[in-house]
């Protein structure tokens, strides 16, 4: 994605809440799956969207405490690819959470166990922090130049044309820098 001048595009930013919700609950069912699903006669949406199993009181609890948190560290990485402006991940991770709370309130009603919000805030946290993170790791990292990198006979004397036939008395300084930056190979 080019990182110019930004232009407002509410399809794209649409498509990408739509893209990093469907992942994150992708990473969500799969590590429920793992953590929850070999605790449980039968996973349902019960433990998705119902407050009332994330609990620390009992061992299903806290794998399902953990299968929110795995799948917010999910989700950071998800960003470095769906998003990939460090700038825009604390928004884009706040609506992924505000929209799973809407899911909630509908499925289960409004969350009244502090050990939700806990672990909802947290996973946001999480998100929000490590996404930008792995984001300002990309945008930081070096580019490399591979036209002058590649070239295993390079030789410096070679790479700027200098003409001293603009010194002369009718001196003209834009010919001068333009001459100076072409590259002759």
């Amino acid at each position: 994605m080019f990182y110019g001048a930004m232009v407002w595009d509410p399809w794209l930013i649409v498509a990408q809440i739509v893209c990093l919700q469907c992942l994150y609950y992708l990473a969500l069912g799969l590590s429920m799956a793992l953590l929850v699903g070999t605790r449980v006669p039968r996973l349902t949406l019960l433990y998705f969207f119902d407050f009332a199993t994330l609990t620390p009181r009992t061992p299903t609890g806290w794998c399902a405490i953990g299968s929110f948190l795995l799948a917010a560290v999910a989700g950071a990485g998800f960003m470095l690819y769906v998003i990939e402006r460090a700038k825009k991940c604390l928004d884009f991770a706040a609506t992924l959470y505000i929209i799973h709370l809407f899911i909630c309130i509908v499925y289960g009603g409004w969350p009244a166990s502090v050990t939700w919000w806990v672990v909802n805030i947290t996973g946001l946290a999480i998100m929000a922090l490590l996404g930008e993170y792995l984001c300002i790791r990309r945008e930081l990292k070096e580019i490399p130049i591979s036209r002058l990198r590649a070239s295993k006979h390079f030789d410096p004397t070679k790479c700027l044309f200098i003409s001293f036939a603009y010194f002369d008395s009718t001196y003209d300084l834009h010919s001068f820098f333009f001459t100076l930056l072409s590259w002759s190979y």
